[in-house]
């Protein structure tokens, strides 16, 4: 079978491509920082929260009221002995007052008083492909800051540089540029540690992660709006509910693929299962054998189900029975009353073009955004202003996955007085060999 061949017979039998060509699954591990410049009279909101990410699910959390790392995860708790949540304790207190200092350094950088309430977010952590084969191929580090809601500060993992998209992060750039050893080390987080890190939280979670999947198959709606001012139907289909990421779901007529989705356009829900949704627009009179597939490992069979003729829709499971047909008229209908219409929430941002994520303590953030893989983005940024490369005593054992806490000569201040020794460790790969957050 020849090369066209093969892709012909893949858009028409994905799941069996999938199949015999191995595709990879994607996995991130993630750890995501948020601190503000001054209390909020709200509840559920604290000055610092920080929180470990697997696979887009909570795993740890630690704020500033409690000041305890604490596992997220049954087999978090289970898996892993009490000095790692009491180092990782340690280590969060160490962030806390990291970022604290460096709140007040980019206040008085930016020009700011203290009359506003100003945000700073970190996120760093990896991104791998599993292989048919058990292999882990490396995707993607990332290791990224931002003040309040904009981009600030960003790594290069291939050219091992930080990049300063606004003025006032130059002189961090300038400074944590001019220290090689702690680029070095951020480079080997992102690419080494970080991944044995996932991999060890994924053999931990396996078990459990795999009756998740088997009991939990994605659902599947189908929606019909139709346009008052035309004769056209809005169609929607949307799978939810799943853990594993892997999908694929596409929108067909007859043997014509019309639209397809995959991982990339995948969301999170709010308690760790996933959703995705594709929309076509269609002719009502010219509605015949419009359908949606939907692939995914946690189904035994694809499942397929159809819109009928005029607006009409009918669930069709996979040997073929239709059956709670409903006329859609001029609302949005979901054919079958078993399944739950809105099992997943997604919040609007303020612009209302955007999902907005929450914020590391569970509030939702307008400021913000979502990537292709659903986790947050727009994170803060450190700063490292010296050069000389002189890095404090470091006094955080960094016996976590997260890593050891940055010192003062990775604050955003120009000079490495002003930031204080918080305690980092970062650039000493002694200090962090064996961590998995940093």
């Amino acid at each position: 079978m020849g090369f066209v061949e093969l892709l012909m017979v893949c858009a028409i039998l994905p799941i069996c491509c999938l199949a015999g060509q191995g595709a990879p699954e994607r996995h991130s591990l993630y750890y995501v920082y948020t601190a503000l410049s001054k209390a909020v009279n709200a509840p559920g909101i604290f000055e610092f929260t920080a929180m470990g990410l697997l696979d887009n699910r909570k795993i740890d959390y630690y704020n500033s009221k409690d000041q305890v790392k604490i596992p997220q995860q049954d087999w978090m708790k289970e898996k892993l002995p009490a000095d790692y949540w009491e180092k990782g304790t340690q280590s969060r207190k160490s962030k806390e007052q990291w970022f604290k200092v460096n709140v007040n350094i980019l206040m008085e950088r930016m020009r700011q008083n203290g009359s506003d309430v100003h945000v700073l977010m970190w996120k760093h952590g990896c991104e791998v492909d599993k292989m048919a084969d058990g292999s882990v191929r490396f995707v993607r580090g990332v290791d990224a800051y931002s003040y309040d809601g904009k981009d600030f500060l960003s790594f290069d993992d291939n050219s091992m540089q930080w990049v300063a998209p606004v003025t006032e992060a130059v002189p961090t750039k300038q400074k944590w540029d001019g220290v090689p050893i702690l680029n070095q080390y951020t480079k080997g987080y992102l690419e080494k540690e970080c991944v044995d890190w996932l991999e060890k939280f994924r053999t931990y979670g396996d078990e459990e992660l795999k009756q998740q999947v088997n009991v939990s198959p994605p659902k599947v709606h189908l929606f019909g709006k139709a346009d008052r001012s035309s004769n056209t139907l809005k169609l929607t289909c949307m799978a939810t509910g799943f853990y594993q990421k892997e999908i694929e779901i596409t929108i067909l007529k007859g043997k014509e693929v019309i639209k397809k989705g995959d991982i990339g356009d995948v969301l999170p829900n709010g308690d760790g299962t996933h959703q995705i949704k594709l929309n076509v627009e269609a002719q009502r009179s010219d509605m015949d054998d419009y359908r949606c597939e939907v692939y995914h490992i946690g189904l035994e069979e694809p499942i397929t189900k159809v819109w009928t003729l005029d607006g009409e829709m009918c669930d069709e499971y996979n040997g073929g029975l239709k059956y709670n047909c409903i006329f859609a008229g001029t609302r949005t209908i979901i054919r079958n009353p078993d399944l739950d219409p809105s099992p997943a929430v997604v919040i609007p941002s303020v612009a209302g073009n955007v999902n907005t994520p929450l914020l590391g303590n569970g509030q939702a953030n307008a400021s913000t955004g979502q990537d292709a893989n659903g986790t947050v983005i727009g994170i803060g940024t450190t700063l490292l202003q010296d050069g000389s490369g002189k890095l404090e005593e470091n006094t955080d054992s960094g016996n976590s996955s997260e890593g050891s806490s940055r010192s003062s000569a990775e604050n955003f201040s120009a000079d490495v007085k002003e930031g204080g020794n918080d305690d980092s460790g970062r650039g000493s790969p002694e200090g962090s060999t064996n961590s998995a957050e940093k």
